[in-house]
């Protein structure tokens, strides 16, 4: 992992997702949460067979690369799709700056982990609302970043699982200090910080920011919500 990528993840963040924003504008919409302050743009990515919904692949990350790169800022891309050891490289060829996997999606958790590591990309492991913490426990010495899904992953918009924040705490336990613990899913102004409590530092958020009416402003006031850089 680059040394720019590693000071980004090692700060409180909010990750914009374009997953809400509008793709005949997107170009201009993740302008305007750059402009804002935004330096992580997350980018859902869905195969249809993982998660119901198919989005977006490298074409859309190679076309927000030049964007991304002139502000400083990274791409951040989940893949919310089967066996990910297939596609990684693809992703990283394309521009992507960490790449985040899921653990129930392949049986090569560890080997999917080395082939982002040995490319030089930041390496992260997520894990659905159902899957306990300790499916992290033995690739934490391997990441940079394990994300807590905290919605059932596939659908934009969802409302924020209560009970989230004491199973942040404790993916923050299993993987340690040196690795971001990033959250998915119902983020906003008022969610956001009871995740920060929890020991979250990156926070995506998509329709409170890509459904609003002045995106820059709603990224700001989550932004400003958990002290984000």
């Amino acid at each position: 992992m680059s040394d720019p990528v590693k000071a980004l993840l090692g700060g409180v963040r909010v990750a914009p997702s374009i997953l809400s924003a509008d793709f005949g504008r997107l170009r201009e919409q993740v302008g305007e949460v750059l402009d804002a302050g935004a330096r992580v743009i997350h980018v859902d990515v869905m195969d249809g067979h993982f998660v119901p919904p198919i989005t977006v692949g490298p074409i859309v990350v190679a076309a927000l690369r030049e964007r991304t790169q002139a502000a400083g800022a990274m791409l951040d891309v989940h893949l919310m799709i089967e066996r990910p050891e297939r596609h990684v490289e693809e992703f990283v060829r394309a521009g992507a700056d960490s790449v985040t996997f899921h653990a129930e999606a392949t049986p090569h958790v560890s080997y999917t982990a080395g082939l982002l590591r040995e490319r030089g990309v930041g390496v992260g492991v997520a894990i659905n609302p159902a899957t306990p913490v300790g499916a992290l426990a033995e690739v934490a010495g391997a990441i940079d970043m394990a994300l807590c899904m905290t919605v059932n992953p596939g659908w934009g918009g969802q409302p924020f699982i209560d009970h989230s924040p004491e199973k942040i705490a404790r993916v923050g336990a299993i993987v340690g200090a040196a690795v971001a613990v990033q959250v998915d899913g119902g983020i906003d102004p008022t969610t956001a910080p009871l995740c920060r409590a929890a020991g979250a530092s990156v926070f995506v958020a998509g329709s409170a920011i890509f459904g609003a009416e002045d995106p820059g402003e709603a990224y700001r006031a989550i932004a400003r919500a958990v002290d984000a850089a």
